[in-house]
């Protein structure tokens, strides 16, 4: 029995996911790292064993509500776990954060702001004091009345309504009505109204077709249809409303996301003409502090703000004293994390998850908790090296204050920093999930099966072949791109290479690459019709014509629900389904393939309408998926079950990894395509049926990445990818950088926006942006070979490249 006082974590027996009975024992008090290549078991370690089994124990000792619902929630598969503090999870959660969310509420610097506005703020003469409430653009206090304190309003005019005026209405002349039989009773209703629904619009009088797109009336008359086909349609009660109605209508409260992107198309989005975009009252906007507004205070950069706040707060009344310096201490933890080119009204949805993540890191180190194990994913993801070393700098204060700090990583400067190193392996999926060493880093160099040693101890005597540099066959030219922190900036990038766009956080790279270059080009795909997304923040494009198709793919999620899987995302679930309902079980019994699908009535189980989780809502907690309890996770109902395909039912097939799968599916062409693309890209570990929730940014982005590969390539494609490496172990980072090296060799272009100086190192062209981040970047500071580049004096990647490049 372990002494009260062992200062050990001991996991016994931890079989989460693919962990093979895994025991270790962990010290506390210390920054312990957890490697292995993607999918060997180190998150189900860190997370799906210690952090859940500590969260088990914390739901043991809330209500009696709660407390019913663990049995769904689901303990780890472990044993025993000894030691084990209380934890708190910082996740790279990809959930997308409501618009009303932003940097200064993740942080809650928001808060300590208003709080400075109400008791330390300049008031006109005579306004009575605001509570802090009266500050914030999400109370009803403070919300400005018209845009409801979002900042904007949704507007639309009769030449977004009615893009082709030479048509009637019964033509179709109002674009923005919806389709079938509604938009039929609203063009019967104007008839009946008497409204001319068979002239030209453009002939109809100007106060008609005021009336008709924008009044708010909704009059009801009683229609007669005419008859149809031989059908009898009986009079009705129909009710009028205008175009303009129906969109905001539709925009605000559909469900649907097509019917709302296609309301969106109608409307423009403006500041809001009462509160100027500011989100607050008018009382609200008349206090200042320092000679500003709260709103302007808002959207300075989070450094800019500190620079204001230390110049006001420095010879200021005592309450001033004290609050800005509770907001800089706040603020300098912030940018020490490298994210200091944020400002407080920046929305959430439009930061990373690496962002997201250090913002709560950030919150963190001011909360005071000691004790406590943090559980951390990848913090280093989305960081320039510059960067990483704050990072350390921070994880180390975390553990000063008392706590363990474990951490799952891939970045191997952080490993080498490590207290304590647990590294899984050898390799992922059932070829993994044993620990295959636990204690100090250095040791790791003795343990030949690691697959993270070679990385942490390169050897010296074998140096990497030298890949020679391909020459460009052309060139896109951007001038005068004006967008975000990159104003005026000329850039040019070199076709039928491989080419690495660097920069610290916030120096502009994703505005370059994924707004202005991937705008301009989607905007020649859409021809001459097209809003011109991207032609807006450039000046002039040349050399576009040399592109057939571009492909962008990004880190956002496949799916938003236990619905959407691997499978169903590439396609490849379309071929299974057609098997099993060839089989002769399935043809005796008139089984089509719709029959497989969990998405619709028919073969799947209903209780959780084929997702194979119910979502569990816990009183004052996050709900959470717990496996349905009638068909445990299957998706299917039992006699869906009963047909079997060489011995497995569809619910098993979707069980299989996709190396498993390959090994299954061999012989049949259609399978196997997309699933040697997944296994190139090296996701060979990941289920068929593994719900998109729970696959990270990078997985997503390299399923999304295989699809591509699968489909048969015509002319020159330029592939835009955004830190393709993020959540990859080095090895696996090897094994992506064949498939898109490969690409280029097949007379492509690549283009990354990339911060592993291994991948850059290794690029044809580097575009490196900077010197810093937010208003101290968005220009390019060096271009050229990696090689130019790293003997840049002006780039703040120059050195570790330099390093990159010797090693």
């Amino acid at each position: 029995m372990p002494s009260p006082h062992d200062p050990y974590v001991r996991v016994r027996g931890a079989r989460e996911h693919n962990l093979q009975a895994v025991n270790v024992d962990i010290p506390r008090d210390t920054l312990t790292v957890f490697t292995g290549v993607s999918g060997s078991g180190k998150s189900s370690l860190a997370f799906g064993t210690i952090y859940a089994e500590a969260q088990r124990r914390y739901f043991e000792s809330v209500a009696p509500y709660a407390r019913r619902l663990i049995h769904q929630v689901g303990a780890p598969a472990v044993g025993e776990i000894t030691g084990l503090p209380p934890a708190v999870s910082l996740e790279q959660r990809r959930s997308a954060p409501g618009a009303r969310s932003s940097v200064g509420t993740v942080t809650t610097l928001s808060n300590s702001l208003r709080m400075l506005f109400s008791r330390a703020g300049e008031y006109p003469a005579g306004a009575e004091r605001l509570d802090s409430d009266a500050f914030s653009p999400n109370t009803a206090a403070g919300a400005c009345p018209e845009c409801h304190g979002l900042g904007r309003i949704h507007r639309t005019d009769e030449e977004l309504l009615v893009p082709d005026p030479s048509l009637s209405i019964r033509e179709g002349a109002i674009a923005a009505w919806p389709g079938a039989w509604q938009g039929k009773n609203l063009r019967d209703v104007l008839d009946t109204l008497g409204y001319d629904v068979d002239r030209p619009w453009r002939e109809l009088e100007a106060k008609d077709r005021e009336w008709i797109l924008f009044t708010d009336e909704q009059p009801v008359v009683t229609v007669h249809p005419v008859r149809d086909a031989g059908r009898i349609q009986r009079p009705y009660q129909g009710t009028y409303m205008s175009a303009r109605r129906y969109v905001l209508h539709t925009f605000a409260d559909t469900k649907s996301r097509t019917l709302r992107a296609k309301a969106e198309r109608f409307l423009t989005s403006v500041p809001c003409p009462v509160c100027g975009g500011s989100r607050l009252r008018p009382e609200a906007m008349a206090v200042t502090f320092a000679g500003r507004t709260i709103a302007e205070l808002a959207a300075l950069p989070l450094s800019a703000l500190a620079e204001v706040l230390t110049g006001a707060g420095a010879g200021g009344e005592e309450t001033a004293r004290v609050l800005t310096g509770d907001l800089l201490a706040r603020i300098g933890t912030v940018t020490e994390l490298g994210l200091g080119y944020l400002s407080l009204d920046r929305t959430a949805p439009t930061l990373s998850s690496g962002e997201l993540q250090r913002l709560r890191l950030a919150t963190q180190l001011r909360s005071g908790l000691f004790g406590v194990v943090y559980v951390l994913d990848e913090p280093s993801a989305g960081l320039h090296p510059a960067d990483t070393e704050s990072l350390l700098g921070v994880l180390g204060r975390l553990k000063e204050a008392g706590n363990s700090v474990f951490v799952v990583e891939h970045q191997m400067d952080v490993v080498r920093r490590a207290d304590w190193l647990v590294d899984v392996g050898p390799l992922a999926g059932e070829h993994g999930g044993r620990v295959l060493h636990s204690g100090p880093p250095e040791e790791l160099a003795e343990v030949p099966e690691s697959a993270t040693r070679r990385f942490l101890f390169p050897p010296e005597d074998e140096p990497e072949p030298v890949r020679e540099t391909r020459t460009p066959s052309g060139w896109i030219r951007l001038s005068g791109v004006e967008r975000h922190n990159v104003l005026g900036v000329d850039a040019a990038f070199p076709l039928g290479v491989f080419t690495a766009v660097t920069g610290v956080s916030g120096s502009g790279k994703s505005t370059l690459v994924g707004q202005v270059l991937a705008g301009v080009l989607a905007d020649r795909e859409a021809g001459e019709e097209a809003a011109g997304a991207g032609e807006q923040f450039c000046a002039a494009a040349s050399g576009l014509e040399a592109v057939d198709r571009l492909v962008q793919v990004d880190q956002k999620p496949i799916g938003r629900t236990p619905r959407s899987n691997l499978a169903t995302y590439t396609g490849l679930f379309d071929t299974v389904r057609k098997l099993f309902a060839r089989t002769e079980t399935a043809r005796e019994r008139g089984y089509t393939a719709g029959r497989f699908s969990f998405n619709v009535s028919g073969g799947r189980c209903e209780t959780c309408r084929g997702e194979g989780f119910v979502s569990v809502e816990l009183l004052f907690l996050p709900s959470t998926y717990a496996p349905c309890p009638d068909c445990h996770g299957a998706r299917y109902d039992p006699q869906t079950l009963e047909v079997t395909l060489r011995g497995l039912t569809v619910a098993q097939v979707l069980d299989l990894t996709v190396e498993s799968a390959a090994d299954f599916f061999s012989g049949t062409p259609a399978a196997e395509r997309a699933l040697t693309t997944l296994l190139d890209v090296g996701l060979g570990y990941l289920r068929l049926g593994q719900p998109a929730t729970e696959l990270s940014g990078g997985e997503a982005q390299r399923i999304k990445l295989a699809s591509e590969l699968q489909r048969t390539r015509r002319g020159h494609t330029l592939y835009l990818l955004d830190e393709p490496t993020t959540g990859l172990h080095p090895a696996d980072v090897e094994v992506l950088m064949r498939q898109l090296h490969g690409l280029v060799d097949a007379h492509n272009t690549v283009v990354v926006v990339e911060h592993d100086m291994a991948v850059v190192a290794g690029a044809d062209h580097v575009i490196d942006l900077g010197p810093g981040g937010g208003d101290r970047g968005g220009r390019i500071v060096a271009t050229g070979t990696p090689q130019e580049v790293a003997r840049s004096a002006e780039s703040r990647t120059a050195p570790y490249l330099a390093k990159a490049l010797r090693s």
